[in-house]
């Protein structure tokens, strides 16, 4: 993947590149007293991660989460993917953003859109950051 100028908004560490992203998973969280569970969107990334404890180092696949939903964002890890491969073949450089669309109902739907921001649009911008 090229994507080196396209960056995912996480949803609480910062801005990842999208070349590093490798797979696209949705879980549910336990479900906490008193709380239902969530359901969490996430990239996950080429970096393996790692924590030490007095007998011995455990290592795993490292996340980040894109969007938390009430319901499973069904859909979601398929239209991540087209959206990738579309800005992957355009050479586009941006900011893709995660929105969920709630519904009616009894139980909210979890619809996420992904909102691909170019940075074309900062063209008035003089390159002061």
């Amino acid at each position: 993947m090229g994507l080196t100028k396209v960056w995912l908004a996480t949803l609480s560490d910062g801005l990842l590149r999208a070349d590093q992203v490798v797979g696209l998973t949705a879980h549910a969280t336990p479900a906490l007293t008193g709380k239902p569970p969530r359901w969490l969107f996430d990239a996950t990334i080429r970096t393996a991660a790692g924590s030490g404890r007095g007998d011995g180092w455990d290592v795993g696949i490292l996340h980040r989460t894109l969007i938390q939903t009430p319901s499973e964002p069904a859909g979601a890890p398929e239209a991540l993917a087209r959206l990738l491969a579309r800005l992957d073949g355009e050479d586009a450089a941006g900011l893709i953003t995660a929105v969920a669309d709630g519904g009616a109902g009894a139980r909210p739907a979890s619809m996420v859109r992904f909102r691909f921001h170019p940075f074309e649009d900062d063209a008035g911008h003089t390159g002061d950051a």
